[in-house]
């Protein structure tokens, strides 16, 4: 949409430095970064609160640690959450340990389990100091601003009528179905997932303790998450397969499920429709180029993660770290050329690839031999035989899930508080 040519008369406008259109991790830890760094900054989120049915909880070593480096970690890990240090999966009946966590050389040896909603309320209410910045909910993009083929802004649609934003530079967090990497015609290019997720909760009672992470079984796969007063479960079905599940019915479903973790057996009462069972669409995919002219995309909306190893929050905060270390200060003066926006690109890429190669070879020689069922007994891979009977082993695969490739360290400045 050309600035001059409005579809529809905006009832109001504004002006800033930046704008952020998703109040996700990568957005929301980009604005509190950009108004720490005094860049006045708006960030959008269509939604009037962060609650959702689906959003990542698992807040690992390399975001506590930029929490740390920004001051919040203490009044963070006062918020309730659980933690985890070590990873057992049950394959075929026998037992392996997948990762230990206390292994790493760390500050933070551990996985916090947190409900997103809190992560992200946490971030807006310690954003509040800074007078730069401004979080506008129930603000949805629904369009980009242009100034020839420069991207100018966004166009937003509230209670109150339409918001034309004019930005220097536009910033897309939008996730995997970003509206605006559609307007500015980029495309990602899919690597494939064999799986989606069946994603509900079950009923915890204080006497019900167990390990266990992940279960594989001839044709099944699930995992589970101890959340206190409740297990939060992800159960793992063949692409495309959840209309022959929901066939099958309900009971049929929870059968399978109790059999696979009899710990759920009293707590599975609480699923009492499909209406209780949320689908994740589960996919791969990244962008070979992350801007336009006025215009960068990070977090979901530059690359979709797998599930497999809880990554995608941790990975959308990196990103939003690196964003904030390359521009902000060339940004307080002005739009960055794309030059100067690729360079986050140049930075993340290879995290980003490694990440979701790893997430492959899980998907290819363990998921995907799962899910083809059959009556032979499952073969544990070599590899997670060798790491689950060298306890040394065990810190490898949890430095990459905890830590991950290239992490980064707050090194944006932090502007004086007025």
């Amino acid at each position: 949409m050309d600035a001059t040519t409005p579809r529809q008369s905006p009832s109001r406008s504004m002006k800033v430095r930046c704008c952020i259109v998703g109040g996700g991790p990568a957005g929301m830890m980009l604005g509190y970064l950009l108004g720490r760094a005094g860049i006045e900054v708006v960030v959008l989120e269509k939604h009037a609160d962060f609650f959702r049915d689906f959003r990542g909880d698992t807040v690992h070593p390399s975001t506590l640690q930029v929490m740390d480096e920004l001051g919040l970690i203490d009044g963070f890990l006062k918020l309730p959450h659980q933690r985890l240090q070590t990873m057992d999966g049950l394959i075929g009946g026998t037992k392996v340990r997948i990762a230990d966590l206390s292994r790493l050389k760390t500050k933070y040896p551990f996985i916090a389990f947190m409900p997103q909603w809190d992560f992200l309320n946490f971030l807006r209410e310690a954003g509040t100091r800074f007078g730069s910045l401004e979080v506008l909910m129930k603000t949805e993009a629904v369009d980009l601003i242009r100034n020839g083929e420069t991207i100018a802004g966004v166009r937003a649609r509230t209670p109150d009528g339409i918001l034309d934003i004019e930005a220097d530079l536009t910033i897309a967090c939008d996730g995997r179905h970003s509206t605006l990497r559609e307007r500015a015609g980029l495309s990602a290019e899919e690597i494939g997932a064999p799986m989606d997720i069946l994603w509900f909760r079950a009923g915890r009672t204080p006497d019900e303790t167990e390990n266990l992470f992940a279960r594989v079984e001839p044709g099944k796969m699930m995992v589970t998450f101890d959340r206190g007063d409740y297990w939060q479960c992800a159960y793992v079905i063949a692409k495309g397969q959840y209309d022959t599940v929901k066939a099958r019915g309900l009971p049929a479903l929870l059968d399978d499920v109790v059999r696979m973790a009899p710990v759920l057996k009293r707590g599975i009462a609480d699923v009492k429709s499909f209406d209780d069972v949320k689908l994740l669409t589960v996919a791969i995919n990244r962008l070979k180029r992350w801007t336009r002219p006025g215009l960068l995309l990070i977090g979901d909306a530059a690359h979709a993660m797998s599930p497999v190893g809880g990554v995608g929050v941790n990975l959308a905060i990196q990103d939003a770290v690196a964003t904030a270390n390359l521009l902000a200060e060339t940004l307080a003066r002005g739009c960055p050329s794309e030059d100067e926006l690729d360079a986050v690109r140049r930075r993340r890429e290879f995290p980003v690839r490694m990440t979701q190669a790893m997430q492959v070879v899980v998907q290819n020689n363990i998921i995907k031999a799962a899910l083809k069922g059959g009556d032979r007994p499952l073969k544990i891979p070599l590899i997670l035989r060798l790491i689950s009977a060298l306890p040394w082993l065990q810190g490898i695969p949890a430095r990459f899930i905890a830590i991950g490739v290239r992490p980064e360290h707050v090194l944006s400045k932090a502007a004086p508080l007025s």
